[in-house]
């Protein structure tokens, strides 16, 4: 199998002999796109750091979910934006929250969708943690569990396909898990961000989530970037606790931890390609500097190859668009 006897370059000639031999391939299906929803009357904020995404208010979120479900992307991330915070995001639970509301309205306006609800306190706390914090600066880890958990049952009363924790306290899934079970929630899944790092990639997402915190770091909670086989360790306790699928987030950074995860837990694995790395394509591109289509299709090949089942990702609509206009595209034959 060397040269001359083998030649690779025989099939990659053409467009056609190219795609026989693809191993990786992109479908709308295995996206999730994120919606940030808010209180009000036909609301479309702008995300000043995120161009084309948008805080929107109920009948807005409609539409864009509508729009979501026309390009073939089966399932949605929701994430609430409260009138009210305080210190133990009390908003997160409440049965008349604005991602609860959220979720009654998408599952009867746009059914087909699956709702996925982030289940963290960042966004509906005061102090912008995701647990609620003692008297010493410290999140209380046990003391949040019992938070987490209603704000899991809640979204699951109101309706929602999937609850996906996102806090990263230990134990969270075992507790959300027995809550869901006791309340005759059972079939409810549960997609843990199990392996999910105190990255620098995630300050855009704050704004679009007002949900940074007001003093100190994630650092105690969320992973050191420098560790693998502790992602690894997080995924499986979440498994043994009740977990359906596992996530790594950030996405691109983190593309060993995908593979590993994928074929260390034989799990269904999510990647979440997250603001940051959005942010800078969507920079980058506008400036000129690298073609869009091309560097966003190229990254979400490259999550799916290592190894995601599914990638939340802004990116979602516009590469949808770009697979169905691949699809209608006559042979080109030989190319360059």
């Amino acid at each position: 199998m060397y040269f001359p006897h083998y030649r690779p370059r025989r099939m990659r000639q053409t467009d056609s002999l190219r795609s026989m031999i693809r191993e990786t391939h992109l479908h709308p299906h295995i996206f999730t796109y994120p919606l940030f929803v808010t209180h009000g009357e036909d609301v479309k904020n702008p995300v000043s750091s995120m161009p084309g995404v948008y805080q929107l208010s109920i009948n807005n979120l409609i539409e864009e979910a509508r729009e979501v479900a026309s390009l073939g992307i089966r399932s949605v991330l929701i994430f609430g934006l409260p009138e009210h915070k305080d210190d133990v995001g009390s908003s997160a639970y409440d049965p008349e929250g604005i991602a609860q509301m959220a979720i009654r309205a998408l599952k009867e306006a746009v059914p087909q969708l699956t709702v996925i609800a982030d289940v963290c306190l960042c966004e509906y706390t005061s102090h912008g943690h995701c647990g609620v914090v003692r008297a010493d600066g410290k999140v209380d880890n046990d003391l949040s569990l019992e938070l987490l958990a209603k704000t899991a049952l809640s979204f699951a009363e109101a309706g929602v396909d999937v609850v996906a924790p996102s806090d990263m306290m230990d134990g969270r899934i075992g507790a959300i898990r027995s809550a869901l079970d006791q309340d005759g929630h059972q079939d409810v899944p549960i997609f843990s961000y199990s392996t999910k790092y105190a990255s620098s990639f995630y300050g855009p997402f704050r704004e679009a989530a007002d949900c940074a915190p007001q003093f100190g770091d994630r650092k105690s909670y969320q992973m050191d970037p420098a560790n693998s086989d502790e992602g690894v360790r997080e995924a499986m306790i979440d498994i043994e606790e009740g977990a359906d699928m596992v996530m790594v987030k950030p996405a691109l950074p983190y593309l060993d931890l995908i593979y590993r995860l994928k074929h260390e837990t034989r799990f269904p694995v999510a990647a979440y390609n997250v603001s940051g790395e959005y942010a800078m394509v969507k920079a980058a591109a506008e400036r000129g500097w690298i073609d869009e289509q091309a560097v966003v299709m190229e990254t979400l090949l490259s999550i799916r190859r290592a190894g995601a089942d599914l990638i939340i990702t802004y990116h979602a609509k516009d590469a949808a668009r770009w697979l169905q206009e691949r699809m209608a595209e006559p042979s080109r034959g030989r190319d360059r």
